[in-house]
């Protein structure tokens, strides 16, 4: 089957995303928003019959001092990536954003290749000798997408890797963590969790710590409180004026899209994080904590509460977002994935980030451009 691609207007693509189960909060329309140096479009597939059946939201940036743009659909596009026509999908894609000036096109299928059981998580990090997810051997595999991968080296796609091409300065986590809701009861979501969690939600909770649903107006105190965590975490702090638009964007398009969350101690702000709703799947965005108290465990009581009310909304998913794959006890984002892993869930590799260069010089300057920012 071939399908023809337009782009949709703000109210279709939408409407698409509202008739899915679950799009990432990177594919709703509102992203575009979010990243004022891109400028946004969303892309529609019909078929044959002229029914709207794929949908995809690309972020264009261009090149300095020329009219020439890398597109990037991240975690996208919204298709049917076991398709046998495969190409037909991509195709009228790489034909569209070529006429728009693009030199070079990224995009992220949203699908899942290997699960790793917390347990197996666990008893990786416990081994020595396993240095990386890579080497331990996944709980279950889904072959289809490791045909999906072959198929679009074929069509002249190929995996795009940290740092690799200059350094993009971009990108969505490959390996993320997941607690699945779907069919469990709340007791049985507190039954997954670790002796250490359950231990410290209680701990918490006797201490007197409260998680509350803040608004607009206490992201300057979330601010405050994430740059503290980026200065101890060794990473670049996004500005307020990120969590600004953010707030502003997505929750006007959907009231329940984005949400943030509270945690105090005696009236004293100890941490604090973002959540986004897209469908039956939310997401731990952002989150921030001081060294201030830890002994009353705020983060396990804001995480906690932040699992319950995705369980209450009828989420099949929470996800805990991106992990590291590395397994080195020297690596300080393993205490993370030691975290995330006590939650009882699951570990996903995705295919990652597919890059296919329309110019291929173009699409190298970009990335020394991005290395360099």
């Amino acid at each position: 089957m071939s399908y023809r691609l337009k782009t949709l207007t703000r109210e279709e693509h939408l409407a698409f995303v509202r008739a899915r189960p679950s799009v990432s909060h990177t594919q709703v329309p509102a992203w575009g928003e979010v990243k004022p140096d891109w400028r946004a479009e969303s892309l529609g597939w019909f078929d044959g019959g002229g029914r709207l059946v794929g949908a995809g939201l690309v972020l264009l940036r261009p090149l300095p001092g020329i009219k020439r743009y890398f597109a990037y659909l991240p975690e996208g596009p919204v298709i049917d990536w076991n398709a046998p026509d495969l190409e037909q999908w991509l195709a009228p894609m790489l034909d569209h954003l070529r006429s728009r000036g693009a030199f070079s096109v990224r995009m992220g299928p949203p699908v899942a290749v290997r699960r790793f059981s917390a347990e197996t998580v666990k008893d990786a990090i416990a081994d020595p000798r396993t240095r990386s997810l890579r080497e331990v051997t996944a709980t279950s595999r889904d072959a289809r997408a490791l045909h999906v991968a072959d198929r679009l080296r074929a069509l002249g796609w190929r995996q795009s890797e940290p740092d690799a091409e200059g350094g993009f300065a971009l990108g969505q986590p490959r390996h993320v963590f997941q607690v699945p809701l779907a069919g469990r009861t709340l007791d049985d979501v507190h039954r997954g969790l670790n002796q250490q969690w359950r231990r410290n939600i209680k701990k918490a909770e006797k201490a007197g710590v409260k998680v509350v649903q803040g608004d607009h107006d206490d992201l300057p105190a979330f601010h405050e409180l994430y740059t503290e965590t980026a200065a101890r975490d060794r990473f670049l702090p996004r500005p307020l004026s990120y969590f600004q638009r953010m707030w502003t964007a997505l929750r006007a398009e959907d009231p329940d899209r984005m949400r943030l969350y509270l945690a105090h101690h005696d009236g004293d702000l100890l941490a604090a994080a973002t959540t986004l709703t897209v469908g039956e799947h939310v997401w731990y965005s952002y989150g921030a904590s001081t060294s201030r108290k830890r002994e009353v465990q705020p983060n396990n009581a804001l995480q906690w509460r932040m699992i319950c009310d995705a369980h209450a909304g009828g989420a099949a998913v929470y996800d805990l977002r991106g992990i590291t794959d590395t397994l080195d006890e020297d690596d300080h984002l393993v205490g993370l994935l030691r975290f995330k892993a006590g939650t009882g869930g699951e570990a996903v590799e995705n295919l990652g980030e597919w890059d296919r260069p329309l110019s291929r010089v173009l699409h190298k300057a970009f990335g020394l451009y991005m290395s360099r920012r």
